[in-house]
């Protein structure tokens, strides 16, 4: 087994343990401020605080890396949030809890960023689709298992504390497992195409802003929309509990779908891929339309939303690893991740307004003017741009 091979399975194995965590983690902390009397709104921008630290963090990615070097870059923005989420665990002031939580999102935000882009630069060129989709189902997976982690704990009658330690000790594993792994070095030390910081993330998104429009797309529909189906659920007329069913499958097809995706760009143009992937999109927006006669569709089409979603970011992911290495490629993930969050942002808020004012016509609407961003064509890399290093084999 290369050095390679050896480090994606420990990148793999870490960010599970690591993502389990957070996602044990988040629910148990607002779940924690509502018990203690906490108001909802407040409790919401507890929440909120992660995604501030993600969009503080994102551009400065690269410059973390570059001083740092790849791999202590990694593992630091790993011990950071292991360290803020057992400071959160062991105190009980909620003005500190929220400065952690601010904290641990911006490194949580830095592995991300550099944990995705270390995936994309130690996978073959020619199995990159395949791998790049694995790290996405196994992400998907991370999903669930948190919160159904925290359910099992909480009806054992677990101690509230204890459970917290539970999501510290799952993080802390993750920092354990990445010991081994060892990201490649060349282009991070000196890279004259590539500029760390803010204006080299700048620099990306000039560079390939059709890619990054991929990852708004995916975002609106796997991350964003997962949060709007409960809303369209209730204006649909469904119970609470089916509501919450779209949610599911929303997941499960970001679960399944993506590996899928990978393989097709491995073997097929990922540009054809890219626009199957818009293409559903736009005809399970027009699917809902179809809902009212037949309730069943709901699921059908939450399901291969998600998966679209998580496709499309996978995709991205596959493309701008062909095209790039070192600091260029932390870049271009950079601003990937920061065009996927505008995505996620954005559909529970208009998703919302669509759903108030014009239910039956202007939800639909939305997606469909959305999913048509994705049509813009996108050029191929070409062939001097795929990388086929032999050592990654």
């Amino acid at each position: 087994m290369s050095s390679a091979q050896r480090s994606l399975i420990a990148l793999f194995a870490a960010t599970f343990a690591q993502l389990t965590g957070f996602f044990l983690f988040g629910p148990w902390l607002l779940f924690t401020l509502k018990d203690q009397g906490l108001g909802t709104a407040a409790v919401g921008a507890f929440g909120s605080l992660q995604w501030a630290g993600l969009l503080v963090a994102t551009p400065f990615a690269s410059s973390w890396a570059q001083r740092l070097g790849p791999r202590l870059a990694l593992l630091v923005s790993g011990l950071i949030p292991l360290f803020a989420l057992a400071a959160m665990v062991m105190t009980t002031s909620r003005t500190l809890w929220a400065l952690l939580y601010f904290v641990a999102g911006m490194a949580s935000t830095l592995r991300w960023i550099l944990a995705e882009a270390t995936v994309a630069e130690l996978a073959p060129a020619q199995r990159r689709g395949r791998v790049m989709g694995l790290f996405a189902m196994m992400i998907g997976v991370t999903f669930m298992a948190g919160p159904a982690l925290l359910s099992v704990l909480l009806a054992a009658s677990w101690d509230t504390r204890a459970v917290g330690w539970v999501a510290v000790v799952l993080v802390g594993l993750g920092v354990l497992l990445q010991l081994p792994v060892r990201p490649p070095v060349n282009g991070h030390q000196a890279a004259p195409s590539a500029r760390a910081g803010w204006r080299g993330t700048l620099g990306a998104l000039r560079a390939a802003p059709v890619v990054m429009l991929t990852g708004f797309v995916g975002g609106f529909f796997e991350s964003g929309l997962a949060s709007t189906l409960p809303l369209y659920g209730l204006v649909a007329g469904f119970s609470t509990t089916l509501s919450a069913l779209l949610v599911s499958a929303s997941g499960l097809g970001s679960t399944l779908l993506a590996p899928v995706a990978g393989e097709l760009a491995d073997r097929l143009p990922a540009a054809a891929v890219r626009r199957a992937c818009v293409l559903a999109s736009l005809l399970t927006a027009l699917a809902l339309l179809l809902v009212p006669f037949w309730t069943p569709l709901a699921w059908v089409i939450a399901f291969a939303w998600g998966g679209a979603g998580a496709a499309l970011y996978t995709l991205a992911m596959v493309e701008i690893g062909h095209r790039h290495q070192g600091l260029a490629l932390v870049n271009s993930t950079a601003v990937l991740v920061m065009a996927y969050t505008a995505g996620g942002m954005l559909a529970p808020a208009a998703g919302g307004l669509m759903l108030q004012w014009a239910p039956a016509l202007g939800f639909p609407a939305l997606l469909l003017a959305v999913a048509a961003l994705g049509m813009w064509p996108t050029p191929l890399p070409s062939a001097t741009e795929i990388k086929r290093d032999d050592t990654n084999e």
